[in-house]
C-alpha cells in the first residue's frame, strides 16, 4: 500500500466504526454500471459538510485491489443490491470489489497560497510516481516526473487497470481565484491524465464548484457534472435523507420537526435515465422518471442528533464573512434580492451563465448560482427557483446583513410590503405615498420617461415577488399590459395585479385603457379576483409645485 497508490480502507473503517454512520453505500453500485464506458467521468459537486471526502474514501476501499475490503462491504447496503444486466453482462454488488489500483490524490495537500500552480503540479506527479516506483518496481519508467507517461509505462504492461479518485479537485480555483495561467495549466493537466485513457476505469472527482468553464464550454467536457443544481442519480446520495433523518431522531430520542426545522429545505431531484430492455437498450417513447428529495446537511444533523442541541454550525466550518463577500456585490440589485429570500421568498434565476469559479460574475445570477453550489441557498430544479433552506442558513445570512450598509436595503423591502399591502387594501392615497416614496429612492434619472418609470413602479414593488410571478408587456390581443402579477401557486388566493402607468396623463386615464382594451379578459379565469390599478406621473409639474414629483393612483376590482 501506499500514499497515493492503494491507500488502506482505514479511513472508510473509521467513518464506519463512528457513533453515527449514515451507509450511502449503494451509491456505488451506480458507479459500478458506468465503469468501462464513456461515461466513466464522474464529477461530484456539494458544499463543505455534505460527505465529499467520506464517498471518495468508500471508492477507494471498494475498488482499491490492496484494501482487502469484502468483510466490511458484506455489512453494507450495497451487498443487498440486486445484479444489473447490461450490453457487456451482469453486474453483481461486488463486481468490481477489489478490483483495480486506485489512485487517491487530496489537491489541498498540494495546491496552498504561497505554492505556483507549477510547483504544486511538480510534486504531485513526484509523490504519486513514487509510489508507482515503490509497487512496479520492475517498471521501466520513460520520464520519472510525467505522470501521464508513468502511467502508461505501468499499465501498458499488465492486465489491471486504474480507478482515479480526487477530492478537493477546485482548490486551484478557491486558493488561486486570480491566477488564470494557473487554473488553465491544471486543467490542462487534469484532461492530459484523464481524457483517452484506456488504463483508467473510472475516475471520480469531488468538490465544492462544477468543472469551470470557458464560455459555453467546459474545459474538462468527458466528464459527467452531478451538481447541487442537477444531482441526476446521485441526488440521494447528496446528503442526508428525511427517512435517514427521522431514523437517526427515532434512534436518538431526538425531536424530528425540530432537527426539521433548523436543517431541512435543500431540495433535489433525481431524473432517472430511460427504461432499459434485456439488451441494456433505452426503450423509445418511455418518459424519464422524475423524484424529488428533501436533503439535511450531514454534519449539522450528525451534532445535532448527537449533542442535542440545535444551533448554527454552519460557521464552525464555513464563517459567515465568505458569505458576506458575495451578496455585498450589489449586482443587478442582489441585496434586494437578499432581502426577499430573507423574507421566506423564492427567486427563479439563470444559472446557465455562471462560469464556475469564484470571480467571474456578469449579474445577480451568477452570484446566486455560486451561493447554491457553496451551500448557501436551496434551489428547486422543477422551477429553476432559489431560497434559504433552512433556520441554519437563515442564521448565516442574517449574520452576514448586519452592517449599517444594509439598513437602506431594508428599509426599502419594508416600504415595499407596505406598498404591496396597501394595493391590496384598496387604499389609493396611501398606494400613491409609497409609490412616490420608493421613486424618490430610484433616482432622478426615473422620471424621464414612461420607461424609466416602469423600471420605479416594478421596484416599488420588489417584495410583490414573494407572492406573485411579474409579467411585463402582457399581450392582452388588443393591446399589452404594462405589468401583470399573476399569484403564485403557492398563494392562489391573493388578487391578480394589473397596472396599467400612465406619463403625462391621469390615472383614470390608464383605467379607461384597462377597460377599453379588455386587459381583464386575457385573464379571465382571475375573474372576481382581480385588482385594476391606474398609476400617472406628471413631468411637466415645476419643481416649486407641490404636485412636484406626484402620483395618483386608482384601484378597481374586477
Amino acid at each position: 500500500m501506499g500514499t497515493y497508490l492503494n491507500p488502506s480502507r482505514q479511513n472508510f473503517q473509521i467513518s464506519v466504526n463512528s457513533k453515527i454512520f449514515v451507509d450511502k453505500s449503494e451509491m456505488i453500485g451506480f458507479l459500478n454500471t458506468l465503469v468501462n464506458t464513456q461515461e466513466r467521468y464522474v464529477s461530484v459537486s456539494r458544499p463543505r459538510r455534505f460527505g465529499k471526502t467520506m464517498a471518495a474514501d468508500m471508492i477507494c476501499a471498494y475498488y482499491g485491489r490492496e484494501a482487502d475490503s469484502r468483510e466490511l462491504f458484506t455489512k453494507l447496503k450495497i451487498s443487498h443490491l440486486d445484479a444489473v444486466e447490461t450490453k457487456t453482462g451482469t453486474i453483481g454488488w461486488d463486481c468490481y470489489l477489489g478490483r483495480f489500483d486506485v489512485i487517491h490524490i487530496v489537491m489541498t495537500r498540494f495546491f496552498k497560497a504561497k505554492t505556483s500552480v507549477e510547483k504544486a503540479l511538480e510534486k504531485l506527479q513526484m509523490m504519486v510516481i513514487r509510489d508507482l516506483k515503490k509497487a512496479y518496481p520492475e517498471t521501466d519508467f520513460f520520464d520519472e516526473k510525467d505522470l501521464v507517461q508513468a502511467i502508461e509505462d505501468v499499465y501498458s504492461n499488465i492486465e489491471r487497470q486504474v480507478v482515479v479518485v480526487i477530492d478537493e479537485w477546485d482548490a486551484v480555483f478557491r486558493l488561486k481565484q486570480i491566477d488564470k495561467d494557473g487554473q488553465t495549466e491544471y486543467l490542462n493537466f487534469l484532461r492530459d491524465l484523464l481524457k483517452d485513457n484506456e488504463h483508467i476505469a473510472l475516475g471520480y472527482m469531488t468538490g465544492i464548484l462544477p468543472i469551470k468553464k470557458y464560455g459555453q464550454h467546459s474545459a474538462l467536457n468527458m466528464f459527467d457534472e452531478y451538481s447541487m443544481i442537477a444531482p441526476m442519480q446521485l441526488a440521494k446520495y447528496t446528503g442526508f435523507t428525511e427517512e435517514e433523518v427521522r431514523q437517526l431522531c427515532s434512534s436518538y430520542g431526538r425531536n424530528f420537526e425540530e432537527i426539521k426545522a433548523w436543517y431541512d429545505g435543500y431540495e433535489v431531484s433525481d431524473i432517472l435515465p430511460p427504461v432499459t430492455n434485456h439488451a441494456g437498450f433505452h426503450e423509445t417513447g418511455i418518459p424519464s422518471v422524475q423524484r424529488k428529495y428533501a436533503i439535511y446537511s450531514p454534519l449539522s444533523v450528525v451534532k445535532a442528533v448527537s449533542t442535542g442541541l440545535l444551533m448554527n454550525y454552519w460557521n464552525k466550518t464555513e464563517t459567515y464573512e465568505a458569505l458576506a463577500e458575495y451578496i455585498r456585490r450589489d449586482y443587478d440589485g442582489l441585496k434586494d434580492a437578499v432581502a426577499l429570500l430573507m423574507d421566506g421568498g423564492r427567486l427563479k434565476i439563470d444559472t446557465s451563465t455562471y462560469q464556475n469559479d469564484m470571480t467571474t460574475f456578469h449579474g445577480r445570477d451568477d452570484v446566486l448560482s455560486l451561493l447554491i453550489h457553496l451551500g448557501y441557498l436551496g434551489y428547486d430544479s422543477m422551477t429553476g427557483e432559489v431560497f434559504i433552506p433552512n433556520q441554519e442558513i437563515h442564521d448565516e445570512f442574517r449574520a452576514s446583513t448586519k452592517g449599517n450598509e444594509w439598513a437602506k436595503t431594508f428599509v426599502a423591502y419594508e416600504l415595499s410590503e407596505k406598498l404591496l399591502k396597501a394595493t391590496w387594501n384598496q387604499d389609493e392615497k396611501k398606494t400613491a405615498e409609497l409609490l412616490e416614496d420608493a421613486h424618490n429612492r430610484a433616482g432622478n434619472q426615473t422620471y424621464h420617461s414612461e420607461a424609466a418609470l416602469s423600471y420605479a413602479v416594478q421596484l416599488a414593488y420588489y417584495a410583490a415577488q414573494k407572492y406573485y410571478t411579474t409579467i411585463l408587456e402582457l399581450d392582452s390581443g388588443k393591446g399589452y399590459v404594462d405589468l401583470a402579477y399573476l399569484p403564485a401557486p403557492g398563494y392562489p388566493d391573493l388578487p391578480a395585479l394589473v397596472i396599467e402607468l400612465k406619463y403625462n396623463q391621469s390615472a383614470d386615464t390608464a383605467l379607461d385603457q384597462i377597460r377599453r382594451q379588455e386587459y381583464p379578459a386575457r385573464l379571465g379565469h382571475y375573474a372576481g379576483n382581480m385588482l385594476l390599478v391606474g398609476i400617472d406621473y406628471d413631468r411637466d409639474v415645476p419643481n416649486t409645485d407641490p404636485a412636484f414629483k406626484h402620483h395618483h393612483c386608482r384601484i378597481e376590482k374586477a
